[in-house]
């Protein structure tokens, strides 16, 4: 499998990575399946392995872990914090009180006593950055974990952090994990600029948007309870947003078929080619699936396909923008928006 660098860290990972969410509960993935299903990915090439703390309350990163077994040197193993663990106000965050424990959780969860990558799973308006930047630079050079990122930042986040980074003499965020697919383009506009002009590797998830371009919702067909208590909005056909996804699919059927590919491969092969992509992360829970993303790693899309789909989708927007990951608190939190 392609390899690339991780941004500017120097750090080789394979062009598609394997994120581990439905490892545990949440996918209903016991010890056994993850096992087969992570050796499986090692066998084929994956050396990228993602998860975060919250996943499964914790199991999904015990379940790697153990996947991994005596294997752990051999990949890259990342994991991310700062989503609540629990119901106090002190499990969460990026400050360094949450932070300092936090990646001691993780580290025993995992099993192992170094995180390769370290990502703050969402912004923190609450604590400064350069207080989040001083914990990871600390816990860097602790030796604890070698290299730390952001997930689901804004642009202006980015480029203010690193400004810090280097007013402050810190070590930098050098990675942003972001949620983009051919139905969900709005970081091509701005997040992904500001990552290529400060040498940040891009990781991608949900390159097949909840399912939909995976075929797995249909027209005229319920909706599985589990993607409907996922996110119940993007998965109502009653909305009209939800219906024009249909029609942009059979659109992207039609240009599959043509180039001789199947509509998974050419919605992973569309994140893969953008310049700023250092690896997509594929959430498999079978293996069947696993072996039916694998094929989009051989898949190049040429230049004619690639504006066939920027007609179907313009590039630079979201075609469901309620639906973004990334919501500002300032339009969460009306106090925010209010004089008093």
């Amino acid at each position: 499998m392609e390899q690339r660098i991780l941004g500017g860290t120097g750090i080789p990972v394979s062009s598609l990575g394997f994120g581990a969410m439905n490892l545990g509960a949440w996918g209903g993935l016991d010890q056994a399946a993850s096992t087969r299903l992570v050796n499986e990915a090692l066998d084929r090439g994956i050396t990228l392995f993602d998860t975060a703390d919250v996943y499964s309350a914790g199991q999904s990163e015990e379940l790697l872990g153990e996947a991994l077994g005596r294997r752990r040197d051999e990949v890259v193993l990342a994991t991310k914090a700062g989503n609540p663990m629990g119901e106090s106000p002190l499990q969460r965050g990026g400050s360094r009180r949450w932070l300092t424990q936090a990646v001691e959780d993780s580290l025993r969860r995992l099993g192992t006593d170094y995180i390769d990558l370290y990502q703050l799973h969402r912004p923190d308006p609450t604590a400064d950055l350069d207080e989040t930047l001083a914990a990871l630079t600390d816990l860097q050079r602790a030796g604890k974990i070698r290299a730390f990122g952001t997930s689901t930042f804004f642009a202006h986040d980015i480029v203010e952090a690193q400004w810090l980074a280097r007013d402050r003499t810190l070590s930098r965020f050098t990675t942003e994990q972001v949620s983009y697919s051919i139905l969900a383009r709005s970081v091509e506009r701005d997040v992904f600029p500001v990552a290529q002009r400060h040498r940040m590797g891009i990781l991608v998830w949900s390159p097949l948007a909840n399912g939909w371009l995976a075929g797995t919702v249909r027209r005229n067909e319920p909706v599985t309870a589990h993607r409907a208590n996922l996110a119940q909005q993007a998965f109502d056909l009653n909305e009209p947003v939800n219906q024009r996804k249909f029609d942009i699919i059979d659109a992207l059927k039609e240009i599959a078929s043509d180039a001789g590919l199947s509509l998974v491969e050419l919605a992973l092969g569309f994140v893969m080619a953008h310049p700023a992509v250092s690896t997509v992360l594929i959430g498999p829970r079978t293996t069947e699936h696993l072996q039916h993303n694998l094929r989009a790693a051989e898949i190049e899309l040429d230049a004619a396909i690639l504006d066939r789909i920027d007609a179907v989708t313009e590039p630079g927007v979201d075609v469901a923008p309620d639906e973004r990951w990334m919501i500002s608190p300032e339009m969460n939190d009306p106090r925010l928006r209010r004089r008093t």
